[in-house]
């Protein structure tokens, strides 16, 4: 019985099926199951591109109070405040303020009725309350003097374009279109950029803010074992870049030591705490040399960036922010940490990097704040222009260390968290820069420390390096 009402379902619903597909083909002229001829839309975003800085004209600022005694010694008698009329309509509220001389308000005309321009008296500046006086400077075209005028306003920092049609920098990049370029250009005018652009930046981050380091409270004295074994962990997960459950293994199968991989992740932890502070405030001797790039590593399931800063002759490593975005504000922070650990700024410093516009927008942070250097972009796997070629040894530097690093990274597959993340990295950091020995520098270590150099094993250097950190801290707290 049952079989057979199955049966007559499903000859049931293959003749619905049948119909469907029939009335379908009727309705619009064609079988639903026929492939889509049109070919998907291939439409090239345009890149960011990032342009010189702006000329930057600093507004004059006056003292009402110099130029009221500056009139009365001309003219033998006092300024007087502006007589307003009784029925006035339009008043100018009290806590107004001339914006170039200081003057109150009791010097302050409504110049145009209720359109919102007043004046001073005292200086007779035109203004109002969205003037120009209200920003710090006036920002200008470098190619054409114009001021520019501000279109948008972004959550980190305000767009401003030149709108001058004259402006060299425009009309040279309207003339080199090509025909098909500017046929394209009259339809969608927003794949080009033909104008001047800058980026004023409002990140909530002061350069070179040097803070007290944060002293963590980890006492290595109460985990259950010996420092030699926590030095052999560490040698085998750091410098040979095994992983944690190999590292659990070979201590349990070479050396008699029953440990979880978990423990392994916990003392990678502890000791990463120790180490950031004095591996980020160690007095390091710099070279004039720096380059940076950014690799990829797995955290929590997705892609994060670890943004290195490199000094290419001293072989050291001076910033390793791990951030989930390729972004300005990371690129801002990683160069801020090597800004920070330089005694002085050099006036020719120089960072070389990739293509990434981000390295130019944060050149245009520092410069905002006073801080200025040079990049230089060494663009595509072949020299194509003479920066390139010039600099490309130095990018081939810091590709190189971020080899180094996937070497010994590869075999953890990933990071559980962020904080593991930046505890391995800051961990391979310390590795780097104190214990592993360099070829370029004659097999000597990138930081020479007396007192790393006379132990015999890495597990010994380890240990030492780790009571190195403990003092460090010790003198820090009691300062």
């Amino acid at each position: 019985m049952y079989p057979q009402i199955i049966t007559y379902l499903l000859t049931f619903i293959n003749y619905q099926e049948q119909l469907i597909r029939t009335l379908l083909t009727l309705l619009i002229g064609k079988s639903m199951f026929d492939k889509p001829t049109e070919q998907p839309v291939n439409k090239p975003y345009r890149k960011l591109q990032v342009d010189d800085l702006p000329v930057i004209e600093v507004l004059e600022q006056l003292d009402y109070r110099v130029l009221l005694s500056e009139y009365q010694e001309k003219n033998g008698k006092a300024l007087k405040p502006v007589q307003r009329r009784k029925n006035a309509k339009v008043s100018v509220p009290k806590a107004m303020n001339c914006p170039k001389c200081g003057a109150p308000s009791d010097y302050l005309y409504a110049n145009n009725g209720d359109k919102g321009q007043y004046q001073c008296k005292v200086c007779t500046e035109l203004f109002s309350e969205k003037n120009r006086y209200s920003k710090e400077a006036i920002l200008k075209c470098p190619h054409c003097s114009k001021t520019l005028e501000k279109i948008k306003e972004r959550k980190d920092f305000h767009v401003f374009k030149c709108k001058n049609n004259d402006c060299f920098y425009y009309q040279k990049k309207l003339n080199g279109m090509t025909s098909k370029e500017k046929k394209r250009f009259k339809k969608d005018p927003q794949a080009f950029k033909l104008r001047y652009i800058f980026r004023q930046f409002y990140i909530d981050f002061q350069p070179l803010s040097k803070e007290s380091p944060e002293l963590p409270a980890v006492d290595l004295s109460k985990i259950y074992a010996s420092p030699h074994t926590l030095g052999l962990i560490l040698t085998y997960h750091v410098n040979y870049g095994l992983s944690a459950r190999k590292t659990a293994a070979i201590m349990q199968d070479v050396h008699g030591v029953m440990i979880s991989h978990q423990t392994v992740l916990n003392y990678e932890n502890s000791v990463a705490l120790l180490l950031k502070p004095y591996v980020d405030h160690y007095p390091y001797e710099l070279s004039d040399q720096f380059c940076g790039d950014e690799t990829y590593i797995r955290v929590n399931g997705r892609w994060h960036y670890l943004f290195f800063f490199f000094d290419a002759v001293k072989k050291i490593i001076l910033s390793y922010p791990v951030s989930p975005n390729r972004d300005t504000a990371t690129a801002i922070r990683a160069i801020d940490e090597v800004l920070i650990k330089m005694k002085e700024i050099p006036e020719n410093l120089t960072f070389v990097v990739d293509g990434n516009p981000i390295y130019l927008l944060a050149q245009h942070f520092f410069a905002q704040h006073g801080i200025s250097f040079d990049v230089k972009q060494v663009i595509g796997l072949t020299n194509e222009d003479p920066v390139s070629t010039e600099y490309r040894p130095l990018k081939q530097i810091i590709e190189r260390l971020n080899r180094t690093f996937k070497g010994n990274y590869r075999s953890t597959h990933g990071f559980g968290s962020e904080h593991g993340s930046i505890s391995y990295v800051t961990l391979f950091t310390a590795y780097f820069n104190f214990l592993r020995p360099h070829a370029a520098l004659e097999g000597k270590v990138p930081v020479v420390n007396p007192e790393l150099k006379g132990l015999p094993t890495m597990p010994a250097r380890w240990t030492k390096l780790i009571g190195l950190a403990q003092q460090w801290i010790v003198e820090q707290r009691q300062a």
